[in-house]
């Protein structure tokens, strides 16, 4: 993952209700939900919602498939862990000690 890339998802992921939306999605596993049952469950308007979906989806995090006049939206899974690779790979580098995290991200 490049830094600007990086810094777009953690931007998006810095304002409350899109890390809200984003951890819905993430449990939510592979199948998502669909935009009526987010907003339902963060109790949102449907254009509150759109609008943070947008944003989550330029940076790459979400996506959205549309069925008819519904979209079920996703987490990027691949997006996430590239993510979290990024924020870790040089985790305890300049240490020289085993990593003080998780074996995961060991230099």
């Amino acid at each position: 993952m490049e830094h600007i890339t990086a810094t777009q998802a953690l931007a998006a992921l810095g304002q409350d209700t899109r890390l809200s939306v984003f951890r819905l999605l993430v449990r939510a596993g592979r199948g998502g939900k669909l935009a009526g049952d987010i907003a339902e469950a963060l109790s949102l308007p449907g254009a509150t919602l759109s609008f943070h979906l947008k944003a989550l989806a330029a940076a790459g995090l979400v996506s959205g498939e549309q069925s008819g006049r519904t979209i079920c939206y996703r987490a990027d899974f691949d997006a996430m862990d590239a993510l979290v690779g990024y924020l870790t790979e040089n985790c305890c580098a300049d240490d020289g000690t085993q990593c003080a995290t998780s074996a995961a991200c060991a230099p």
